[in-house]
């Protein structure tokens, strides 16, 4: 764990103490593999809503599976295939922890397997991941396998995508979890795919999203895979560290990582290698 001390305050221009909740998006792929890391667990506020999702799934053949979601067929048979044995009252043990099931590259760099119980549980109050099919999840909510991206044009009851299913509850639920306070900071680390759920331009407070660039010599540019797991590095610094002060996030360092006050705005932080 890197400590935080007194000394990173000089980087700071004056104090500052706003307490953040932190967002991020999900993973395409789930790691179903026992992890042993802690039994603690919740369930999702939406599973009444993802049912109703579920059901719609169901009559989906795997073709058109294979439409909706852009894969191969055999991705489609295993969705089809997890959709016909997806049931809204799953036991613990038959499901994994949001944050220990994911993977991919953001979730390489969180590396959440080796985080503490303490951190988990530190995570489980601080940060949200969005979901297509939960709506939104805290980190040790458990899920089932699943794969529904948010920007699926998937024809519902609320209209012909997922954002419109979900735009009277994603905003509330993460408006609810700030408080509602002006002084709040929101912290994005989703994709923009899942960060437009969010409806942010409804939020009373302080949204920063932290972009990571690489140095090519001219100048900075963004190169996916690594800001995808620099996201996810970042995520890490949060929870190891316990940060609610937005400003700590400056001091983050990981694999060369350093924060550049002059490419930075207020809504966008830019940290570059």
């Amino acid at each position: 764990m890197l400590a935080l001390t007194s000394s990173i305050e000089h980087i700071f221009d004056r104090p500052f103490n706003r307490p953040m909740l932190t967002i991020l998006g999900p993973a395409k792929t789930i790691d179903t593999s026992p992890h042993g890391v802690t039994e603690r667990h919740s369930y999702s506020k939406y599973l009444e809503q993802a049912e109703e999702l579920v059901d719609q799934l169901r009559q989906y053949s795997i073709s058109q599976l294979k439409s909706l979601m852009t894969v191969s067929d055999k991705l489609a048979t295993l969705t089809f295939e997890r959709y016909a044995a997806w049931h809204s009252s799953y036991s613990a043990e038959e499901a994994q922890q949001a944050i220990l099931a994911f993977s991919g590259e953001v979730f390489n760099g969180i590396q959440a397997r080796s985080l503490s119980e303490e951190e988990l549980l530190f995570s489980q109050k601080h940060v949200r991941i969005l979901s297509g099919l939960y709506g939104v999840l805290r980190p040790l909510d458990l899920i089932l396998p699943y794969r529904l991206e948010m920007g699926a044009k998937m024809h519902n009851a609320e209209g012909s995508n997922l954002y419109e299913f979900w735009k009277a509850f994603i905003p509330k639920e993460i408006a609810e979890a700030t408080g509602m306070q002006t002084t709040r900071v929101l912290v994005n680390l989703a994709s923009n795919e899942y960060f437009k759920s969010i409806q942010p331009r409804t939020l009373p407070y302080q949204i920063i999203t932290p972009v990571f660039k690489e140095s090519d010599g001219a100048g900075f540019r963004n190169v996916t895979i690594y800001a995808k797991k620099a996201r996810g590095m970042m995520l890490r610094f949060i929870i190891q560290n316990r940060i609610n002060n937005p400003e700590y996030l400056k001091a983050f360092d990981e694999e060369g990582y350093c924060f550049n006050n002059d490419l930075s705005s207020e809504k966008e932080w830019i940290f570059y290698r």
